[in-house]
């Protein structure tokens, strides 16, 4: 990870700026840079991945023009041997300075070209003007805002604005923003025409489709390591990895201290593959002290962002403190493509898609933020397989009739793409999904309501409730982390669009816990 800003215009001090970018040194400790244009300030705080040299540093620039760009460009080498044919020169290794030569070849058509993750502020100095942009599913993140003089303000977090800022927004994925406008060049969980391949033939393109974008995330200059819950989406991840690697992967897995559910799980997947695995434990404690930092780091206050994001971080926390591996891959999206145990409610095929519709393009809020950031606050970088776009594209286009749970077993499609090829154990390819906040021990959700109980009288948490109109708390735990939130961000609640949660409209959808365990088709998950 890395974090950019970028202040596009006249009028805030040097020094104001810094006091805001510094807020996400964490996200790229290796080295900083900001550089004043004339017309605007750009600021870059490094972690080195891709050509690891000083000569890979940002903002890169060419002629007039400046860049700062928080991603991974894949596939970039061979767009770089043909900007090179155009008589462009390079310095360096990294991706990232291939997006200056590009922009003057193609200007900003060419954000609907990148195979990425990345967020990106560019200054064109023959015009003057500053350019921002963000990938499909806003996997790297970005935020704006305008300041009391009418400038808007970009940033890789929240935290670098709220000091700037009247109101911090989320940078809406897909899109790109030029002279005061923001425009749509990718709505990736629109579907332009369904795919009606047989059976046999989607779960063929699911596994070639996610392989490849597993295979392409293994390159890096920096050390590569995995998170593995003992769930189907990352042990899958780790399985094809562990498949393209000529030596052991290095896994890592969390679980509560008294009962760690999942410990056992990912550590038969590292078995069958393996892998260098390394368990850590969390406490009780550990958990309760860590939730007011995880809150602040993470920016929001939805409640199953927040349980999950507290054995994600330690886990990232203990990847930081004990070993040399800087880039994680994850399985996160798989949920969002194929289903939770509550899609199982869908009353139609067409619902089904159209959850998965609205998911996609709310998961910039969510579970692609919580991995972003707590990955990146410790000065690590998240590679996300399940959200390659081609994979995306791919899978939001099946038939819906085909992606429902028709077959007794949530996300069969992928399940049955990998039964071949001897990737994983049968019980854990076929085992019943656990939600991770959940998983890495029931206990933790249960210590977690019980700490919020104790912080409010009945009297003061109907009262509390009161002060908040948007995404108003509905529970004691609800309330704590709002009221935690809004010492960091305060007035900020927008950035969010409201709490995750089942769909309420679907019959046996209709609860006040976002867990799966509320659920009655929960069944023997995580047992």
């Amino acid at each position: 990870m890395c974090s950019i800003m970028g202040y596009c215009g006249k009028g805030v001090s040097l020094q104001r700026f810094r006091e805001g970018f510094q807020e996400t040194i964490s996200r790229g400790p290796d080295d900083s840079r900001i550089v004043d244009t004339g017309n605007g300030i750009l600021g870059f705080h490094r972690l080195a991945i891709m050509g690891l040299t000083p000569e890979g540093m940002q903002p890169f620039s060419l002629g007039k023009n400046y860049v700062v760009c928080n991603g991974e460009l894949y596939g970039f080498e061979k767009e770089r041997e043909e900007l090179k044919k155009k008589g462009y020169t390079f310095a360096s290794d990294s991706d990232c300075e291939i997006i200056l030569p590009m922009y003057k070849e193609y200007g900003v058509e060419m954000f609907a070209k990148f195979d990425a993750e990345f967020a990106c502020i560019i200054y064109d100095g023959e015009s003057g003007k500053f350019i921002a942009a963000r990938d499909p599913i806003g996997i790297r993140p970005l935020y704006y805002g305008y300041d009391e003089n009418g400038v808007i303000v970009f940033a890789s977090e929240a935290k670098n604005l709220v000091s700037l800022v009247k109101r911090v927004m989320p940078f809406p994925p897909g899109h790109y923003y030029i002279d005061g406008e923001f425009h749509c060049y990718c709505d990736i969980a629109k579907v332009d025409a369904v795919c009606h391949d047989d059976l046999e033939t989607v779960c063929k393109n699911i596994h070639d489709k996610l392989v490849a974008g597993v295979e392409k995330r293994l390159i890096a200059d920096a050390k590569v390591g995995f998170l593995l819950s003992g769930g189907l989406d990352s042990s899958l991840v780790c399985a094809i990895a562990a498949k393209k690697s000529d030596k052991p992967i290095r896994t890592f897995a969390i679980g509560m201290s008294e009962d760690a559910i999942d410990l056992k799980y990912a550590k038969q997947v590292a078995d069958y593959i393996g892998s260098d695995h390394k368990e850590i434990y969390m406490t009780p404690q550990d958990v309760i002290s860590s939730l007011e930092k995880v809150i602040k780091l993470l920016g929001t206050f939805d409640i199953t962002t927040i349980r999950a994001s507290m054995g994600m971080y330690l886990v990232c926390k203990a990847i930081h403190e004990q070993t040399d591996v800087r880039v994680l891959l994850t399985g996160e999206i798989s949920d969002e493509l194929f289903g939770y145990k509550y899609t199982d409610f869908a009353p139609s095929a067409q619902a089904f898609q159209e959850e998965a519709q609205k998911r996609i393009r709310e998961l910039h809020m969510y579970d692609v933020l919580r991995a972003d950031r707590c990955i990146s606050v410790n000065s690590l970088e998240a590679r996300v397989p399940f959200g390659d776009l081609d994979f995306v594209k791919y899978v939001m286009s099946i038939d819906p009739e085909k992606k429902i749970n028709t077959y007794g077993k949530g996300k069969y499609l992928l399940r049955h793409a990998f039964e071949e090829g001897d990737y994983l154990p049968h019980d854990i390819l076929w085992r019943e999904k656990a939600a991770f906040s959940d998983a890495v021990g029931h206990s933790m959700v249960d210590y977690l309501k019980e700490y919020a109980e104790k912080q409010y009288t009945q009297e003061q948490f109907e009262e509390g409730c009161k002060r908040y109109e948007h995404a108003r708390p509905f529970t004691k735990e609800s309330l704590l982390y709002r009221d935690i939130f809004e010492k960091y961000y305060p007035g900020q609640a927008e950035m969010v669009v409201d709490f995750w949660m089942p769909n309420k409209s679907w019959e046996g959808c209709n609860v006040n816990d976002p867990s799966a365990r509320v659920l009655s088709n929960y069944g023997d998950s995580g047992k």
